[in-house]
């Protein structure tokens, strides 16, 4: 198949959706990237606007068994969305809509090329809520986050969103249509496709059609800025607040590296001789937050910890800014950085640290941690450039030392970024011979011929 003949209707067998399809050199190049910094060519960009559409060029590539990458907006940090071996991506950018806020039945029904944030405002104007918030909720599509099963700062309480897809249109490889779940809270009808499909990165399926479970909005929610002089001392805090029965709506931690960065990145007045800093959040009525914001602060003072409040919605969208500009600002000092979003169980996030710090040294880089503390999930950028040759490699020595210490302390190398192509050599030290060959076998039942999102999550054999 040869996309130069995209617009010869004459043509036997001719791709679909000419109209749809680029082959320019400086699009085809935008479309080879995302936030991993890998890079890969497509042979063509195809931007569907309907489910038809997408099942008109589904169809051809299994016909011609061409590859397809679904991709949303690239924000990725793993490479799932990189096209390899000259495939199309399959671009749903264009399915946009909205298409129903069912506020009865507290569901909402999106195209996948949804911006989180934006669906997030739609909502809380009519006092509705929809929890997962990825850092780059601003610009992610809802689908993207379906295809990684995206988090963020909210997962603590609310969950991620798996928690909240209750029903999936999927266009399958060989273009047929199938729906899994859809506007009810329970169904336990067969297999769970639904679940098995949010996570799988695009490998087994392009989705079309989104079904959400959607929350009413809390009705008070305080912001507090907690500031230690020892990042132990942070640490021991995270666990203590879980510990003490309280669950906040966030709770992100920040070491010393990190909050510089942010500062010199922006200035958002975050206090620069801080060794670690937590930002905690809770929600729910008045009197529950009153309740909550007082043991919360008791618990970080009595860790030595300092503790401030938001005063108002500007203060507190401050603080949300300098958080959100973590990982822009640290590509800022060092362009190929490598990050990796690890999950220990919160009661070893001390030990964890640790043996990030012993890491550090060995292999004399810098590692920059911050993320989600409450459920254990850090996010360790390792500092380096590409063009320092020496340090890149050692850098990237250090990476396999860093999942044995999490898998050593009974957690996953992987808690919200996916594994895609930057961290398939290391899936093995997490599953068992026995699972990933279940695995495989049921990216065969869906796709037998292996064009949908190929290379990604398994190692080459």
């Amino acid at each position: 198949m040869d996309f130069k003949f995209f617009n010869k209707k004459k043509q036997e067998d001719a791709p679909p959706l000419p109209e749809r399809t680029s082959t320019d050199s400086e699009e085809l190049f935008c479309y080879g990237f995302d936030a991993s910094s890998m890079q890969g060519t497509p042979s063509a960009v195809v931007r569907p606007v309907t489910t038809d559409e997408v099942v008109q060029m589904v169809s051809f590539a299994h016909k011609q068994r061409k590859p397809i990458v679904p991709r949303g907006a690239g924000t990725g940090m793993t490479g799932g969305s990189v096209p390899l071996k000259d495939a199309v991506v399959l671009s749903l950018d264009s399915m946009n809509r909205i298409l129903d806020v069912d506020e009865k039945n507290m569901v909402a029904v999106v195209e996948p090329g949804v911006i989180n944030g934006h669906l997030q405002e739609k909502l809380e104007a009519k006092g509705l809520f929809y929890p997962p918030d990825p850092a780059s909720m601003n610009f992610c599509t809802l689908g993207g986050n379906v295809a990684e099963n995206a988090g963020g700062p909210r997962a603590i309480k609310y969950g991620v969103t798996r928690d909240y897809v209750l029903g999936l249109e999927v266009v399958l490889p060989d273009g047929r249509v199938m729906m899994t779940g859809g506007k009810t809270f329970k169904n336990v009808v067969g297999y769970d496709l639904t679940r098995l499909i949010v996570g799988s990165e695009g490998t087994l399926c392009v989705v079309t059609k989104i079904f959400l479970k959607i929350l009413p909005l809390p009705g008070e929610t305080v912001t507090l800025l907690c500031t230690y002089p020892a990042l132990n001392d942070a640490a021991l805090t995270v666990s203590k607040i879980t510990a003490s029965g309280i669950i906040p709506r966030v709770l992100e931690f920040m070491d010393k590296a990190s909050v510089s960065a942010v500062e010199a990145y922006g200035r958002y007045g975050l206090p620069p001789d801080a060794e670690a800093l937590l930002l905690i959040e809770v929600d729910g009525s008045k009197a529950s937050v009153s309740e909550e914001v007082d043991r919360i602060a008791s618990i970080c003072a009595s860790l030595n910890g300092r503790v401030s409040i938001a005063e108002d919605i500007f203060s507190r969208k401050r603080l949300w800014e300098a958080r959100r500009a973590i990982s822009p600002a640290l590509y800022r000092i060092k362009p190929s950085k490598i990050n990796e979003d690890i999950v220990v169980p919160r009661g070893r996030i001390p030990e964890m640290l640790q043996s990030l710090r012993d890491i550090s040294e060995k292999f004399n880089v810098k590692i920059v941690n911050f993320g989600h503390a409450g459920d254990g999930n850090i996010h360790v950028n390792v500092m380096t450039d590409k063009n320092d040759k020496d340090e890149y490699e050692r850098a990237g020595k250090s990476v396999k030392d860093i999942f044995e210490a999490v898998i050593r302390l009974e957690g996953s190398i992987s808690g919200e970024h996916g594994i895609g192509l930057t961290k398939k050599q290391y899936i093995g030290m997490e599953l068992s011979e026995t699972g990933i060959e279940i695995m495989k076998a049921i990216k065969r039942a869906f796709d037998p011929y292996g064009i949908m999102n190929p290379g990604k999550i398994f190692p080459a054999t």
